[in-house]
């Protein structure tokens, strides 16, 4: 039994580390500065690559609709934006995966809604701008949830939910006027998300699947490599006992022939 430990901890340590070395590597991440994924023309947004780099090297691999873009550099620019650079951008670094899709969204006209993220867990904060063409300027500003007033000011003030709370959610657009015209954007969807708390227990076990997956394993192996040098050596003496003529043959007692 002290022999099998013995080749327990090794063997478990082993396929610990084996598999710490075959884990895929993080994601890389684009960020967006300003933050806003809806734009409209004429806009500028940076895209920023986030992810592990080797030394000495921050060249990253840009994606668009899953187009290889020239840019190299840790950040693309968009400039005086069009339509047409809508789609999914995704980056990649040299020592991080490639990143999830981040999709942009360019329009045209007069007014847009922005938020730098429409889904977020209760308490979280809801922050809403309502966004006018090449900033031009907008007076008597309304936002509304699911058709009803929210909030009025004179001026081109966000929309701020410190807090939100599941009854938050629901279809938002903004109001105003600009030169004299009665503006609306469009409604767009903001949802909240009821907090998924997970079980302290579960918490504190699921950390270590892993690690008894790997310490059972571990324990079969040592089971069979003791099964089978134990086999080994009793064929070893088997056979060493027939070479040396140690082998015995009893004579049945009633058998008094020969």
């Amino acid at each position: 039994m002290h022999s099998m430990w013995q080749l327990l901890s090794p063997t478990a340590l082993l396929l610990l580390v084996s598999a710490g070395t075959h884990a895929d590597p993080p994601k890389s991440v684009v960020i967006l500065d300003p933050p806003w994924d809806r734009l409209l023309e004429k806009d500028s947004v940076t895209l920023k690559c986030q992810g592990a780099y080797p030394p000495g090297d921050d060249s990253t691999e840009w994606r668009w609709n899953g187009t290889l873009i020239s840019n190299k550099a840790s950040s693309y620019s968009i400039t005086d934006a069009t339509v047409g650079n809508s789609g999914e951008y995704t980056c990649k670094t040299g020592l991080s995966a490639q990143s999830d899709p981040l999709r942009l969204e360019v329009y045209k006209g007069w007014l847009l809604l922005q938020a730098p993220r429409w889904v977020v867990q209760e308490g979280e904060s809801i922050r809403l701008r309502c966004h006018t063409w090449k900033n031009i300027t907008i007076q008597k500003v309304q936002y509304f949830q699911n058709g009803m007033g929210k909030k009025f000011s004179h001026q081109n003030f966000e929309y701020h939910i410190p807090n939100a709370t599941l009854k938050d959610g629901g279809s938002y657009f903004c109001r105003g006027i600009i030169k004299n015209y009665n503006l609306s954007s469009e409604a767009v969807k903001v949802t909240v998300q009821g907090s998924k708390s997970p079980s302290p227990i579960l918490s504190f076990f699921l950390p270590w699947h892993q690690i008894i997956f790997c310490l059972v394993m571990g324990f079969l192996f040592a089971v069979d490599t003791g099964l089978y040098f134990s086999v080994r050596k009793v064929l070893r003496s088997s056979k060493e006992d027939w070479r040396n003529g140690k082998v015995t043959w009893s004579r049945d007692p009633q058998d008094k022939g020969g």
